[in-house]
């Protein structure tokens, strides 16, 4: 559900996402951080931990006793001992299930920051502020936490909502022109689950549309029993990518690429004609996004990645487009994603 916020300073979009009694909202606007004092008097709680990647000019207060604990933003923060470090730091402080965590950063420090309050103390409430437009469309909203190992990504984590989420369009005056293309790539990718059009439009429209569709998602299927398997639609080769490059290449510039992958592969497998196949490089495209594999990127090297998402329990396992739109598809004959995979063009965008 969409709607007008009037309890900040500015006027800003509202996203609900229904999860009976851990439904929370999810604002969208400039200057929404102000209502942080807000959501922590809500809370109840007494104190607060903002964990933070941002400039200290840019670190909310949140309106009761805070320690700030600085972290940095990144993939290759995104590891259990850092999660360790961070639920050390808590009960030093002596942080008790009466106070809250706050993120602010980017997508990695929300996933970050959500599993380490998710497993301190079973659990503690906890705040998104997310400051890159990757985390503010996708990663701060739905309560998927997790970090990496060195065999994949997010291969440890759980589910833990978080009680509100703050998406401050001022934050991301502060990005350089790559983050932007970063989120855009989570963006792109609605265009083939349920939200179409998006291009041109206003950002915070453009982040609104996302998250609402996400909620309602989220709602239906919060724990990837079903519904929720859309929103990795260009991911299993995101994902093999981010890892083959070393994290070089950011998430949404390879979701971005899987999103094309995808197309190509559900046109072999004669799910969708050669004009919607034509489509998901355009709409990639239309965003200024990577089209193309890198050229370092190995396919043998990225097949056996894919081959280790978490979605592959029986074979091959993609997100595809179809008559009925895009659904899960387990099973895909390594032979034809391998097929698709050599059809892609290389270093394109």
């Amino acid at each position: 559900m969409t709607g007008r916020d009037e309890g900040t300073a500015t006027t800003s979009r509202c996203v609900e996402v229904a999860l009976g009694e851990r439904s929370y909202q999810v604002r969208i606007g400039a200057g929404v951080r102000a209502a942080l004092p807000g959501v922590i008097a809500g809370i109840g709680a007494r104190r607060a931990v903002v964990v933070s990647a941002r400039p200290e000019e840019w670190t909310p207060d949140p309106g009761v006793p805070a320690t700030v604990l600085p972290v940095r933003d990144g993939e290759t923060g995104k590891t259990l001992s850092q999660v360790e470090e961070l639920c050390r730091r808590f009960a030093d402080l002596g942080l008790t299930r009466s106070d809250a965590v706050v993120s602010c950063g980017g997508g990695t420090v929300t996933d970050l920051v959500g599993l380490a309050a998710a497993l301190y103390h079973r659990g503690v409430p906890v705040v998104h502020l997310p400051t890159s437009l990757l985390a503010q469309v996708d990663a701060s909203v739905g309560g998927k936490t997790a970090v990496n190992l060195p065999h994949g990504k997010n291969l440890v984590g759980t589910y833990w909502q978080p009680r509100a989420v703050l998406c401050d369009t001022d934050y991301l005056a502060t990005l350089p022109r790559r983050e932007w293309t970063n989120g855009y790539g989570e963006i792109a990718r609605c265009h083939f689950i349920g939200a179409p059009g998006l291009h041109g439009r206003p950002v915070d429209e453009q982040i609104a549309a996302s998250v609402a569709l996400k909620a309602s998602v989220v709602a239906a299927d919060e724990r990837d029993a079903g519904r929720r398997h859309l929103l990795n639609y260009g991911h299993t080769l995101g994902h093999a990518l981010e890892r083959a490059t070393g994290y070089r290449l950011r998430h949404g510039e390879a979701v971005a690429i899987g999103t094309v992958y995808a197309g190509r592969l559900a046109g072999r497998l004669g799910r969708i004609g050669p004009a919607r196949v034509a489509e998901h490089h355009a709409v990639v495209a239309a965003f200024g996004l990577p089209t193309g594999l890198p050229e370092d990127a190995g396919r043998d090297a990225l097949m056996r990645l894919m081959r280790l998402d978490k979605k592959a329990a029986d074979g091959l396992a993609f997100v595809l487009d179809g008559p009925r739109g895009a659904e899960l598809v387990t099973g895909v004959p390594g032979s034809e994603a391998a097929a698709a995979l050599a059809e892609m063009p290389v270093g394109e965008g």
